[in-house]
């Protein structure tokens, strides 16, 4: 979990909520960079390349995905209604349940992880991995998994800010009305905060060139610390600021920025968009 939910009397306010997207934000960077230390591996993801004793006809990833969910389902991780499994039929928890508040309607009603993984899979591995093949495949699932955990997680919290922007006074009339109508441009209108979204992206970009540097040689300099090849951190984080192209990162900085902006920031507006369309139900 990014934040205790057990303590939550009401949904988190935007404050509280940016607060724990800002903070995946550093985990999915960090993941991308694990992830990209190996090749490619396209073979892990194509069913049948693979053979299981078990008689499993999918590829290794989704096997490997369904074995750590199993685990963490009986630890009740998917009880958690900011946690949802890109697999189904998970076993029983062996952990008696919690008891969560229930601050979402029907938090189980959406899930898109199916949209998540297609993405992830075929645009972010080929993005952030070298073409290839070298056989590090039980890493490279690891590090694919927990990639995956993380933009669900970010990605779902949308109905969380959902929920918060509805109970807000200055809008919850127009949420309401949009609701009733079905009008769905009309609450993605609503929902949408263009110059948010513009920080974000700048943002993300500045963490992923500052993360991404090969930081093992810094050294004191006269204006702060370097990186390995003498670049100021500062000036890294200007560079982002500005758009150079002379930083070398580990990942392409230019790369989570277009993973946020083209599917991670829609999918979560998707997500926000359905759980908003259900909120009344609780009524």
């Amino acid at each position: 979990m990014s934040r205790n939910l057990l303590i939550l009397g009401a949904a988190p306010s935007l404050g509280e909520l940016r607060d724990t997207l800002v903070r995946l934000e550093d985990t999915i960077i960090f993941a991308l960079i694990e992830r990209s230390q190996f090749k490619q591996n396209r073979d892990i993801y194509e069913a049948g390349k693979m053979s299981f004793k078990d008689g499993y006809r999918g590829s290794f990833v989704s096997w490997f995905l369904k074995e750590v969910e199993c685990v963490h389902a009986r630890v009740r991780r998917y009880q958690s209604p900011d946690e949802y499994p890109f697999t189904d039929n998970l076993p029983d928890p062996v952990l008696p349940p919690l008891d969560y508040p229930p601050v979402l309607v029907d938090p189980r009603r959406i899930n898109i992880n199916d949209e998540i993984f297609d993405v992830y899979v075929n645009t972010v591995v080929p993005g952030i991995a070298t073409e290839g093949d070298d056989s590090n495949y039980g890493s490279s699932a690891t590090r694919d998994i927990e990639c995956l955990q993380a933009l669900s997680r970010r990605i779902h919290y949308g109905k969380f800010v959902a929920e918060s922007k509805f109970q807000d006074p200055q809008t919850h009339d127009e949420y309401v009305k949009h609701i009733k109508e079905r009008n769905r441009d009309k609450l993605m209108e609503l929902l949408t905060n263009t110059r948010v979204e513009e920080l974000l992206l700048k943002r993300l970009k500045a963490k992923a060139i500052i993360y991404g540097q090969d930081l093992s040689a810094a050294s004191a300099g006269a204006n702060g610390s370097t990186n390995g090849s003498g670049m100021l951190l500062d000036d890294a984080a200007a560079a982002a600021a500005a758009g150079s192209e002379r930083v070398k990162t580990r990942v392409d900085f230019d790369l989570v920025v277009s993973l946020y902006r083209d599917y991670v920031i829609p999918l979560t507006k998707e997500v926000e968009v359905e759980y908003l369309l259900h909120r009344l139900d609780r009524n």
